[in-house]
């Protein structure tokens, strides 16, 4: 007898999604899609400019000058050896240290008094507007006004303006005495006459060196003056120009187209010690009167041939990277101002109100309610501030003249002169470079996070 088999009946399978769940997905995959084709030139930008530059400066980092030879920590070692690194290590930390901060400070006061002027906008203006200057041009123009020349460094015209507004300056800085002609200089620039001289007496100081054309205004002819006789108790003489134009004449004889040097010292020295002053005349001429008898000395003190006071030397080792720190303040501070600003004008102001009404003053009001609501924002702008210090370049590059270079050199400058600049060592450039990027990291991701929690 045959068994008969029934047919089963087959599985039904899994549930079938509806189908309006389809074109959602199909959509969002689409989406995906769109985004992904708009971010990959970003994506490819990033990894072509920024991923693969770093990651070969890490990888070149460990090898020599020449790329050849594997060194390992070879370069970072000799990093901390080198004392011009030391140095750009060192001028780093100042421009960390001062920079930011004066600039967060100087924001803060301008955004807070900004607010109390009628051409608010006007100001803000004026103070951004350097931020349209690029740093090269910003380094031309400080390079200029930090020249050592008055006639050509607008910093040292105002400072020699001033100073010789409140200290007279030498009218005869190129003045000297003839050798043999009676004059002796002394240590301290100082002339003195080399024979004693009493009263009764008349003397003739010829002095060269000094152009006619650069006479002070005034200046007349010293030969009648050298003709006159002093009296009994008068030692008299004459201070005059041993140079008649055109030529001709006796050296250490007063001619008669000869000028007197008028407004010049004149001290009378006895035992070392200055009993009387004078100073001359117009024709050159000067007196002592009233002189005990004995022996003299008639000396012209160093100041009337002192040089002209010639300012300061800004772009000198000694203040080079203060000058630069200068011009980027100059630059950044409309920046760090309207930043504040605009954090300053969120704030509640019935809060401020509230203040005053209960008696506080404005310097308690900024001091404990104003600087502590607008913490967040002078964090932020500080650390904006320290990142962009770190990667300085151009102002130092720029202002600094070649002597002073290396005292003003920051780590990104010290990067691209051991680099290209004449060192011709990518491996220690690129440690250098490998060096700032570690120093950036850690403010670049506190901005990130302190951004992430402000929009939380």
């Amino acid at each position: 007898m045959t068994a008969v088999t029934t047919p089963t009946a087959p599985s039904a399978g899994p549930p079938r999604p509806p189908a309006a769940a389809n074109p959602r997905r199909r959509a969002q995959r689409r989406r995906r899609v769109v985004a992904l084709v708009f971010v990959l030139p970003a994506l490819l930008l990033l990894g072509a400019l920024v991923v693969y530059p770093v990651l070969f400066s890490v990888g070149r980092s460990f090898f020599d000058a020449s790329g050849t030879r594997f060194v390992g920590g070879g370069n970072y070692a000799e990093m901390f050896r080198d004392p011009a690194t030391l140095k750009a290590v060192r001028n780093s930390t100042i421009w960390v240290v001062v920079a930011p901060t004066l600039l967060t400070g100087l924001g803060l006061i301008l955004a807070v008094l900004v607010e109390k002027v009628r051409w608010a906008t006007a100001f803000k203006l004026l103070l951004f507007m350097p931020m349209a200057v690029s740093f090269l041009a910003a380094g031309i123009i400080f390079r200029l006004a930090y020249e050592e020349d008055p006639d050509k460094g607008v910093l040292n015209a105002a400072v020699v303006g001033v100073h010789d507004a409140f200290k007279g300056s030498s009218s005869y800085p190129t003045a000297r005495a003839r050798d043999g002609q009676g004059l002796t200089k002394a240590a301290d620039g100082s002339y003195a006459t080399t024979a004693a001289v009493s009263p009764g007496d008349a003397v003739t100081l010829g002095l060269v060196g000094v152009k006619p054309a650069e006479l002070p205004a005034g200046a007349g002819p010293a030969y009648e003056a050298a003709a006159r006789k002093a009296g009994g108790d008068e030692l008299a003489g004459v201070v005059y120009l041993d140079f008649a134009p055109g030529g001709g004449g006796e050296q250490g004889k007063v001619d008669r187209a000869e000028s007197g040097l008028p407004k010049m010292a004149v001290e009378a020295v006895r035992d070392g010690r200055t009993v009387a002053t004078a100073t001359t005349a117009s024709d050159g001429s000067f007196a002592f009167r009233d002189l005990d008898p004995g022996s003299y000395t008639v000396r012209l003190p160093a100041g009337n041939f002192a040089q002209p006071y010639e300012g300061v030397s800004w772009l000198g080792p000694a203040l080079v990277t203060p000058a630069i720190i200068g011009a980027y303040l100059w630059i950044w501070t409309g920046f760090a101002m309207v930043l504040i600003g605009a954090g300053l004008s969120s704030l509640p102001r019935d809060t401020l109100e509230a203040a005053r009404m209960d008696g506080a003053n404005e310097w308690q009001v900024f001091r404990r309610i104003t600087v502590p609501l607008l913490a967040p924002i002078l964090t932020v702008v500080f650390v904006t501030l320290v990142i962009n210090v770190m990667k300085v370049f151009d102002l130092v590059y720029i202002i600094a003249p070649g002597p002073v270079q290396e005292d003003a050199t920051v780590l990104a400058t010290q990067m691209w002169l051991v680099s290209f600049g004449g060192g011709n060592n990518q491996g220690l450039g690129s440690a250098l470079g490998v060096l700032l990027l570690l120093l950036v990291i850690p403010a670049m991701v506190f901005n990130v996070r302190r951004f992430r929690r402000s929009q939380s």
